[in-house]
């Protein structure tokens, strides 16, 4: 077998599979079966606690604050995420830290070794040679992101401790159905009989407690059986959780970075866990704890700048409530994929604007025209503009702004991965 170099390993990958997105257990779970025979020649890939998260929005920040917390409590954790924004090692990490070049290369080649002709998604590759790297390392607990849906994802070939659903609205109907209650049903095919189920949805559909009830699983959902209560300073809250029917109070934790209610599913995904958390190291982790691309702040060339992958009307709804208001003008820069209900996403945000750029994804065949998205803009009133490139965007945006002003980049993770790599050039 050829070295290859991780570049030459994603290439391959981007191409060999005749459909981007092809939803399924059978093919990634025999390739699976064979992998666990040749790890480390121990006959079995090591299995340390798992968390699996799926959910419509929600998932990477819900992760991102179990990686905080665990760390913050010195335990060794593995990471695995989708998509990346700079760098595809971003979507393995262990201890905080991306995994290497020649990790990842060596999990791939391991891969290709036992795959014996069967046909892998890039995800499905990507996301055995996380599980690989992982069971290699004796960690001491693994997270889990779902990349779509939740029954059919490669991800759900492992059985987790515990299971997260952080939000249920409409995205990729396409796949997961279009209803409310069919991508319920397909999210929560990550739950497992008599294993806690971590549910963030606070307003589940109707015939949501059926569903559940048919998994087995040990079910807690927000607002019943742990909540948000509210603090004396506004800048901070207190997770009420539960374990074992006790109630258990985590105080002081700040507002400010991820949202509440994914650090309050983090916490009661650990509890219920059985990990004995020391609620002021909890408040200690969380303090500051941020993640890409999800209510990102930065200042380029002088003007405030917020990133955020909002990619569905339910996303878009949050990040206009966290739109600063300014004496300056909010320029938007924004780009979806065809797929994706831009006409809701213009709804919820358009009254905080006062201008947008649209552009188009570069090299996505799933893209959505520059004009499409133009014209769905039109029928709001809001004043608009088309640029060649989400790069152009944004540079023309920043042009025009003035250190009064601010820009917001939205629509999708290729949207604000194409913005970032713009700013990380000047850094």
């Amino acid at each position: 077998m050829p070295n290859r170099s991780l570049g030459e390993w994603l290439s391959i990958l981007e191409s060999r599979h005749p459909s981007e997105i092809d939803l399924g257990l059978e093919r990634v779970s025999e390739v699976w079966s064979r992998l666990n025979s040749k790890v480390n020649g121990t006959g079995e890939i090591a299995k340390p606690m798992t968390v699996t998260v799926a959910g419509t929005n929600g998932k990477g920040s819900c992760i991102a604050a179990m990686q905080a917390i665990l760390l913050g409590h010195d335990y060794s954790v593995g990471v695995f995420t989708s998509p990346h924004f700079l760098r595809y090692n971003e979507r393995i990490c262990i201890a905080g830290v991306p995994v290497s070049d020649e990790v990842i290369v060596s999990a791939f080649t391991l891969i290709e070794s036992v795959r014996r002709g069967v046909s892998l998604t890039y995800f499905e590759f990507n996301a055995l040679a996380a599980l690989v790297i992982f069971g290699q390392q004796k960690l001491d607990v693994v997270l889990l992101e779902v990349g779509l849906g939740g029954r059919l994802d490669a991800i759900n070939i492992i059985d987790p401790d515990v299971s997260v659903v952080t939000s249920i609205d409409l995205d990729h109907q396409d796949w997961l159905g279009d209803t409310r209650i069919e991508i319920a049903a397909e999210k929560l095919g990550i739950a497992r009989a008599n294993k806690p189920l971590i549910i963030g949805e606070p307003s589940p559909p109707a015939g949501f407690d059926a569903l559940v009830l048919k998994t087995g699983a040990i079910a807690m959902q927000i607002g019943r059986d742990f909540s948000i209560l509210s603090d004396t300073l506004a800048s901070h809250f207190t997770a009420r959780t539960q374990f074992d029917g006790k109630l258990l109070d985590f105080p002081s934790i700040e507002t400010a970075g991820l949202l509440s209610q994914n650090k309050i599913l983090a916490i009661q995904a650990l509890v219920s866990m059985g990990i004995g958390l020391n609620p002021e190291k909890v408040a200690e982790s969380l303090k500051g704890a941020l993640l890409t691309g999800r209510q990102q702040r930065a200042v380029y060339r002088g003007v405030n700048v917020l990133l955020d992958v909002a990619h569905n009307p339910a996303a878009a709804s949050v990040l206009r409530q966290n739109i600063p208001a300014i004496k300056g003008k909010t320029y938007a820069v924004a780009s979806v994929l065809a797929d994706k209900d831009w006409a809701g996403m213009i709804e919820q945000v358009a009254d905080r604007l006062d201008e947008l750029l649209v552009a188009e994804i570069s090299d996505n065949p799933r893209a959505s025209t520059a004009q499409s998205m133009l014209d769905m803009v039109y029928t709001t009133g809001l004043e608009a503009c088309r640029c060649d490139s989400i790069e152009d965007a944004f540079l023309k945006a920043i042009k025009v702004a003035s250190a009064d002003d601010q820009i917001v980049v939205f629509g999708s993770f290729h949207t604000v991965s194409s913005v970032l790599k713009v700013i990380s050039e000047e850094v």
